[in-house]
């Protein structure tokens, strides 16, 4: 590919958002596999007959992408792919999120028991504090790696056999779904960075002082009545979220 057939002198797009992409059709046609060095400034410079300062405003526009990343004194690399996740702004859990992804997914239950509702979830659940609820601690992994550590809690006379199922490996949504006709309709989350204490950092293989995205919901059902409160960790390092807004 050369300068010629690549960079219009005659556009109104700017030569480094020209090139900037041409350099992304290039990693998504594969010539660059993940964590491969670009061509160095000088070359990009060369090959595409521009000044440095094309060359390296086309390079930081790719890492605000983050599509390269750059290490001192050696140069750009194709960023490794992260896959975006959509189940912070939609219905679907996480384990549907995954699901089709060829990633391979488990989920390790942690806890799973009757309790009594405090007064976050009581006034969550539009339940009486102390009334009985189900406390259910999960840690999904993916392609073996720490991802996702939850605290959920349901109202234990909605769902009064709900602690004897068997969820390891198994998406909550499905089950209830299936044996108590919950077809979630929305949810109200809020997202924060947070620091985890160390006993959740462990569970997460997490370096201490490592931050985390923390995720509160209240999901509801098709009548409005909310049938879930979950406490979440995930590992950002891992993944992206993704939001539309339409």
């Amino acid at each position: 590919m050369t300068a010629a057939t690549t960079l219009d002198r005659s556009s109104d797009l700017p030569l480094w958002q020209q090139l900037s992409l041409a350099l992304r059709g290039e990693i998504e046609s594969g010539r660059w596999r993940p964590d491969q060095a670009l061509p160095s400034e000088s070359e990009l410079i060369d090959r595409f007959g521009v000044s440095r300062t094309v060359v390296r405003e086309a390079l930081a526009d790719m890492v605000r992408a983050g599509l390269i990343y750059k290490v001192r004194a050696r140069g750009s690399f194709v960023a490794p792919a992260r896959p975006d996740l959509r189940f912070v702004g939609s219905m679907a859990g996480s384990s549907d999120d995954l699901a089709g992804t060829g990633r391979v997914v488990t989920t390790r239950v942690l806890e799973f028991a009757v309790g009594t509702a405090e007064a976050a979830d009581a006034e969550a659940l539009r339940i009486p504090v102390g009334a009985p609820v189900v406390r259910l601690r999960r840690l999904r992994r993916v392609d073996e790696t720490p991802w996702l550590l939850v605290d959920t809690v349901l109202p234990h006379d909605r769902f009064p056999t709900l602690a004897r199922a068997n969820l390891e490996n198994r998406s909550l949504y499905e089950h209830l779904r299936r044996n108590f006709g919950v077809q979630p309709s929305g949810a109200d989350r809020w997202l924060s960075a947070v620091v985890p204490d160390p006993a959740d950092a462990a569970l997460l293989e997490l370096a201490p002082g490592q931050p985390v995205l923390s995720i509160e919901s209240i999901a509801w059902d098709a009548e409005g009545q909310p049938f879930e409160r979950y406490l979440a960790l995930h590992r950002s390092d891992e993944s992206r979220f993704y939001v539309g807004i339409r």
